[in-house]
């Protein structure tokens, strides 16, 4: 899947019913409640624009942070009629946007057909409804699949968001919902740890002991574990953690949770380890030193923040030493370990 230049446009809260208990729209994207006017949404649209540097690569205009068909119908189309125009001069290739599954209905998908929608992503976040009840989503995992088997019959690329560490989760649970979004065939996924956002409701039960978010390795280990589970069924996952935009990370804005702003390459560090553990264990290498060649733009999350994996895997198979090299020749899931190739997953 070739990754599409986005342009995103936010829309916080807006079409949302009520809030979640973890959200805070205005501390993520650092922009009131509201429905964008046609010309704020038109100038922001040719701000990110001007940032463009490679023609090459498919463009879509993204309408983000809060439940786009939510809104009246009047309100949906002029977004996605002021969007449209920039595909319609060739400045951009489709629209995407996000929304709650259940929004999804046939009346709904109706009002998108006048436009150059390309992405629907739905924020599923659990498929089990305990938790969904204990974040106050107001859905339930029925609706997903409903949501889901509606846009399979329509135009549209499919993506789901999920969230681990939410109240009433466990890594059990986190995990049956990953393998129940694979049973449903979406095109991509995104994994969100959950944050502890000020002036959230979470943050308020943070504060009175009645919520204990996950720790930063926890979250990388049960995501890592998530996205096997994704990329085994060939579901690519495009982003795991929230972006580290400047506003998120100004301040007290994030009151506790397992933020890090590269935590997409923990995770895949996370996986590289676990491929590179388990087929050590396979091996009768104690006592030696290794050698691992491995593609070289991968090379940091082989060897682990701080050389982490290189220092693990020497003190689990009491190995003496570990010289990395880069190769190129090797394909991006592949290092070799001694010369027998090992795989990423």
């Amino acid at each position: 899947m070739t990754k599409p230049f986005v342009v995103p446009v936010f829309i916080p809260h807006a079409g949302c019913p009520h809030r979640c208990v973890f959200c805070n729209q205005h501390n993520t994207t650092g922009r009131e409640a509201q429905t964008p006017t046609a010309a704020a949404v038109k100038a922001a649209i040719e701000e990110f624009l001007a940032y463009r540097r490679d023609d090459r690569r498919p463009t879509e205009i993204a309408f983000y942070g809060g439940n786009l068909l939510g809104l009246p119908r009047e309100q949906v189309q002029l977004l996605l009629a002021t969007a449209a125009h920039f595909v319609r001069r060739g400045r951009a290739h489709g629209i995407r946007f996000s929304t709650r599954p259940d929004t999804i209905d046939p009346q709904r998908l109706g009002w998108l057909a006048p436009f150059p929608v390309s992405t629907v992503e739905l924020g599923v976040q659990s498929m089990n409804d305990t938790v969904l009840a204990a974040a106050d989503r107001g859905h339930t995992a029925a609706d997903t699949v409903r949501a889901v088997t509606l846009l399979h019959a329509s135009p549209y690329r499919l993506g789901v968001q999920m969230m681990v560490g939410l109240p009433a989760d466990t890594p059990a649970t986190a995990r049956a919902t990953a393998r129940q979004l694979v049973s449903l065939a979406p095109d991509f996924a995104r994994i969100y740890p959950t944050l502890v956002l000020r002036g959230s409701r979470l943050a308020r039960q943070h504060f009175h002991g009645r919520y204990t978010p996950l720790k930063l390795d926890e979250a990388v280990t049960l995501t890592a574990s998530l996205f096997q589970i994704f990329a085994r069924h060939h579901i690519p996952v495009i982003r795991m953690g929230l972006q580290a935009t400047s506003h998120l990370t100004s301040g007290d804005r994030i009151v506790a949770g397992p933020f890090h702003p590269a935590f997409g390459e923990l995770v895949q560090s996370a996986v590289w380890l676990d491929a590179m553990d388990r087929h050590l264990e396979r091996e009768a290498l104690q006592g030696t030193e290794i050698r691992i060649d491995a593609p070289s733009r991968y090379l940091s999350q082989i060897k682990g923040a701080h050389d982490a994996n290189i220092l693990a895997l020497i003190n689990r198979h009491q190995l003496t030493g570990i010289t990395v090299r880069g190769d190129d020749a090797l394909a991006p899931d592949q290092v070799t370990i001694n010369g027998v190739i090992c795989t990423k997953l």
